[in-house]
């Protein structure tokens, strides 16, 4: 039979042990699980990032994509690019209808220069028949006064009235025939400006057609990392069918979310940081760049003040572009973990926050 005094003591080394390892669990989880800080609101959320998607302007055959899922791009950097040999044609055929157009403005200008010619040719002989006009008229004044004298037969008199008035007759032609002149240059120089107009708009045609083969080069926006290749080489697709899509690298933030008690008392710019659970001694410096307006997970009433507590908003915690690029393969998107922000702008940043990635 065993003693009473040795069952005694088995189960107080039990207990001794079970207390030691509670009293170790509890300082654990005293030292590594996260606090409030004061002046200091968190919360957990995700790492993410603007998407781009990278689509053609007009519908078309994917020629040639030249990246893949995974790499880094640069703004401007050529990623896809369209099969353009319809549009290759139509800037040929509009190239042609604009050397036809200048071949008629060429031919419209001569014909304005040889019409100008005609009219300055009948201006001349307009000058001529008034000349001839004014002598008749002299030459009739001096057979009236000496006809009436004897000192001229009176068929002089009669020959020279009707030079006069065939003179008169030659200059009123002459004037029709500067006006026709006049007409005949003003139609020369209307069809100058229909070639002027076919022209313009053959290098109207052109300039649009060749924006769509520029186009037709698809390049990225911003510094970012192809997420998805949507479409391959040889797939037809429609005008904004999406060829690529991009995370943009120079807009990654973390979305959160923060109850109405310290919503109020954020400003947009604030200071924050991000602890990411892949690397939990490194913060990463942040600013709020975004406060809901709305409330989300509202309850049905908002009377009591334990009811209000309930609401919470959506921040946004943005990550300054030239800290990305300087560690983009540290900070990645969909990563999880806790932004800090400073609700109070007096309060310092605790020891633990103070390794900020740089």
């Amino acid at each position: 039979m065993v003693p009473l005094i040795s069952f005694k003591n088995k189960w107080v080394k039990r207990g001794a042990i079970a207390l030691a390892v509670a009293i170790v669990g509890f300082l654990l989880w005293w030292i590594l699980a996260p606090r409030e800080l004061a002046g200091f609101a968190s919360s957990n959320g995700r790492i993410e990032a603007t998407e781009i998607d990278i689509s053609p302007k007009i519908a078309g055959r994917i020629e040639q994509e030249f990246v893949d899922e995974g790499d880094y791009v640069d703004p401007g950097e050529i990623v896809a690019k369209m099969d353009t040999k319809t549009l290759e044609a139509q800037r040929a055929e509009y190239a042609a209808q604009l050397n036809q157009a200048l071949a008629e403005i060429a031919t419209a200008r001569s014909q304005v220069a040889q019409r100008e010619s005609e009219r300055a040719a009948d201006v001349a002989t307009l000058a001529q028949r008034q000349a001839e006009l004014h002598l008749a008229k002299q030459t009739l004044a001096r057979s009236s006064v000496l006809s009436k004298e004897g000192a001229v037969a009176v068929q002089n008199y009669d020959d020279d009235m009707a030079s006069r008035a065939k003179s008169t007759a030659a200059v009123a032609a002459a004037k029709a025939q500067v006006v026709a002149a006049e007409a005949a240059v003003a139609s020369a120089r209307s069809l100058v400006v229909v070639a002027l107009a076919h022209a313009e708009a053959a290098r109207a045609s052109i300039r649009r057609v060749q924006s769509d083969i520029d186009d037709s080069i698809l390049k990225s926006p911003r510094f970012g990392r192809v997420q998805y290749r949507v479409a391959q080489p040889g797939e037809v697709l429609a005008a904004g069918g999406k060829v690529l899509n991009l995370i943009d690298l120079t807009d990654v933030y973390m979305t959160f979310f923060l109850p109405t008690e310290y919503v109020g008392r954020i400003r947009i710019g604030a200071e924050a940081r991000i602890v990411l659970d892949a690397m939990p001694n490194v913060a990463i410096p942040a600013r709020i760049t975004f406060v809901s307006d709305v409330a989300q997970f509202t309850p049905k009433t908002v009377e009591t003040e334990e009811e209000r507590q309930k609401l919470t908003f959506r921040l946004k915690a943005r990550i300054d572009a030239a800290l990305l690029r300087r560690n983009i393969r540290i900070v990645k998107t969909g990563l999880p973990g806790i932004t800090y922000v400073k609700v109070d702008p007096k309060a310092k940043w605790p020891e633990r926050l103070s390794n900020v990635l740089r």
